[in-house]
């Protein structure tokens, strides 16, 4: 365990606090007595949570002052020329990236179990807080997403840091942790890497600064601990049951049967990230009735296949898929869930990403019979054509390119019960589809839960 750096600071001051990474290590600071706050153009679930621990978010930075703050904290989603930004050099105030600040708190625990990879991030980390929480370890969480239990950080003690490393810039090159995981590594943010061969090459670069690797079997890293469904993955499943879209399975750690583990959660594709789990869980010395314990405790992320309504009768599920693989995992378990039809709300994010894998979003996409593409997410980017909801949906010849929310609604209106909506995307279609639900609603207070709570 290293001093914090932090404590030789009283306060800071977050651009871009409202961000799922940010708003976590915002609550991390003020968890260790620090004074913490911050603005972003909106309020969301994670402002709105901040306010209510007392700490102050402004949407109007303009007004404000950076005098009274030691250290201003910025996301890379902020643009270089930000007036935040600009008055916190002109005030010679420390100025510190986010993924250099998630470095510099994990340097104050003995361990550090970092979980990197194109998808299953979230699910996995939190999926490992609430095992390390049934085994009574001393731990902090930082989860990449709204955890049902622990939101998007958990405080608990400091022999474990459990946390997402986003490969987002390579900001996950900069934590050196004890265990470091790779779920997967399919291609995704190219703009950063420029080639499929440079992105393997920095999972490679982050996987050889722990002592322990663990790695998907067959994928990118050689001479680690593995998981799979290989049977000659170090952790692997066996006798694998489908109930409803939940799953079960008796997990093996080489040839040994550790026992059955239940999940709590939709999709075959979240076998893999329990396996991921046990993995690290085992390495850390934890029985594994604890860990059944816990996996059977954890019951999801919010806007991880999460029910939020119904519109028409038909329920409405979230799910943050972005990604051509997590849509065709979110897509597979849906339809095994799905009597009637079913209903899909796509929003790309980010002009990049859809360019990139533009033939791959084209594939996965093309068989959905009711499909509408609603206008792209650009977060940090300007309009790309080439890359945009419009283009992609001008491919996909069954779908409708959406730009407003009335579109929604208009190619909702067809849905009646026993079908099945489908919204997702990394971008604002979640706060759009509450929204929608919440209009059409005849009693806006109630919100429907998924079944599996």
């Amino acid at each position: 365990m290293q001093n914090a750096f932090y404590e030789n600071f009283d306060s800071f001051y977050f651009i871009g606090i409202g961000g799922v990474s940010m708003s976590a290590l915002a609550r991390y600071l003020t968890y260790r007595g620090k004074k913490t706050a911050g603005s972003d153009v909106c309020v969301n679930r994670y402002v709105e949570e901040l306010r209510k621990e007392g700490i102050a978010v402004s949407t109007c930075p303009e007004k404000e002052s950076l005098a009274d703050f030691d250290v201003v904290v910025y996301t890379d989603a902020i643009p270089e020329n930000d007036l935040r930004l600009a008055e916190a050099k002109r005030l010679g105030k420390y100025i510190i990236s986010r993924g250099q600040l998630l470095y510099e708190i994990s340097r104050n625990f003995n361990n550090v179990i970092a979980v990197s990879g194109c998808h299953g991030k979230t699910t996995c980390t939190a999926m490992l807080a609430h095992i390390f929480f049934a085994a009574g370890k001393n731990f902090c969480a930082h989860i990449g997403g709204r955890d049902k239990k622990f939101s998007n950080m958990f405080c608990g003690g400091y022999d474990y840091f459990i946390t997402e490393a986003c490969e987002y810039k390579k900001n996950f090159l900069l934590l050196k942790p004890d265990i470091a995981v790779i779920l997967n590594s399919r291609p995704d943010h190219l703009e950063c890497y420029g080639s499929e061969e440079n992105l393997k090459q920095c999972y490679k670069q982050f996987a050889s600064s722990a002592p322990i690797k663990i790695a998907l079997y067959g994928d990118v890293i050689d001479e680690c601990l593995t998981f799979g469904f290989d049977r000659n993955a170090n952790y692997s499943a066996k006798n694998i049951v489908g109930n409803g879209g939940l799953y079960s399975f008796t997990a093996y750690e080489g040839d040994s049967e550790l026992g059955r583990a239940e999940l709590s959660i939709y999709g075959k594709h979240n076998v893999l990230n329990a396996l991921a789990a046990i993995a690290v869980a085992r390495s850390a010395q934890i029985p594994f009735c604890k860990i059944k314990e816990g996996l059977k405790n954890f019951t999801g992320v919010e806007r991880r296949f999460e029910s939020i309504g119904e519109i028409n009768g038909a329920e409405c599920i979230a799910d943050y898929a972005h990604h051509p693989d997590e849509i065709r995992a979110t897509l597979r378990a849906a339809n095994k869930l799905t009597d009637g039809r079913l209903f899909v709300v796509f929003q790309p994010h980010t002009y990049s990403r859809t360019r990139a894998l533009f033939k791959h979003f084209v594939r996965v996409l093309s068989p959905i019979n009711n499909l509408l593409i609603y206008r792209t997410y650009a977060a940090r980017e300007y309009f790309d054509d080439g890359g945009s909801a419009l283009t992609l949906s001008q491919k996909i010849k069954k779908s409708r390119y959406g730009d407003s929310e009335r579109d929604i609604l208009d190619f909702l209106s067809k849905a009646e019960a026993g079908d099945k909506i489908l919204f997702l995307g990394a971008g604002d279609i979640y706060e759009i589809a509450l929204r929608l639900i919440k209009s059409l609603s005849p009693n806006p207070s109630v919100r429907v839960r998924p079944k599996n709570q």
